[in-house]
């Protein structure tokens, strides 16, 4: 028999990331050996396609999202106004994840929560760990700031819970483009209407993709979809999202200064009935950092 905080430990084991400043090669636990050739349907392009980038100020966006809706399941938005936040949100996850490994775990989810530091909360259904830490907020983040910064905290707080709630406002104006499109009422779904809705749609998650020893057999984040309506993902200046398109292949998102990019989630695929294609998509590693927001 097993000792008691044997369950806990495992849980733990699911969300703790690795001492990355410490490791010279990469771990076995990290190695996915397939992950070049996931997918027997489509090799990679040729020929870069670009993701569908459109901006927010074109009278003719509403019919150009929905063509991306259709062909794509992803698209990136300009001319929406929040650059200046985007920058400060990018500056505080770097300050984030710059702080000492033993300081980072003050504020560590704990097993079965929502919050917090660690890592992926897809991890549990993999064998093989993610080139990933992460930090996640639903509402206020002030309790976990006060962890990591008890003296200086507040304007990680303030900087969050303005994007939070800018980000909603977007989501929320693609969503009603959306239903617009698939003749869907949004009073429906109340829950979207509520400015001050704890639904976990409204997560904040934090990603950081350090330098790793090697990057061809390493991935940051696994190929999965969303279960969601939609995600808004900041990227920074360099990026390792990539998407999968039938005939394809894997298409690099390619990082525009300014741009958010959206991917749409399960939810959205079933609403639509298959209309609206939730996209696959994975996280890829290189030898420097990478930050982006989700």
């Amino acid at each position: 028999m097993g000792a008691i905080s044997d369950p806990y430990g495992a849980h733990l084991h699911h969300i703790i990331p690795i001492d990355f400043n410490s490791i010279q090669t990469l771990p076995e636990s990290h190695v996915w050996h397939d992950h070049s050739d996931e997918s027997s349907s489509g090799v990679p392009s040729a020929d870069p396609l670009s993701v569908p980038v459109i901006d927010l100020m074109d009278p003719e966006a509403p019919s150009l999202m929905i063509q991306a809706c259709e062909e794509w399941g992803i698209f990136q938005v300009i001319g929406h106004g929040l650059t200046k936040l985007m920058d400060d949100v990018e500056s505080e996850a770097e300050k984030l994840f710059g702080l000492p490994v033993d300081q980072k775990l003050k504020a560590l989810r704990s097993p079965g929560g929502a919050t917090g530091y660690g890592r992926p909360h897809i991890s549990p259904f993999f064998d093989k760990h993610m080139w990933h830490e992460g930090f996640t907020i639903m509402g206020s983040p002030v309790d976990h700031a006060k962890q990591l910064w008890p003296q200086d905290y507040q304007g990680f707080c303030d900087t969050m819970d303005d994007y939070q709630n800018q980000m909603k406002a977007l989501a929320q104006k693609l969503i009603h483009i959306f239903f617009k499109s698939l003749d869907i009422n949004f009073e429906e779904f109340d829950w979207l209407n509520d400015s001050g809705s704890s639904s976990p749609s409204t997560a904040l998650q934090l990603n950081s993709y350090p330098p790793c020893p090697d990057p061809t057999r390493a991935l940051g984040m696994a190929t999965h979809t969303d279960t969601s309506l939609v995600t808004i993902v900041q990227q920074c200046k360099t990026s390792g999202l990539q998407v999968f398109k039938d005939g394809a292949g894997w298409v690099l998102v390619q990082p525009i200064p300014g741009a958010l990019t959206v991917n749409l989630g399960d939810y959205l695929h079933i609403l639509s009935n298959g209309v609206f294609t939730s996209v696959r998509h994975r996280v890829v590693v290189y030898s420097i950092v990478v930050i982006s927001t989700d």
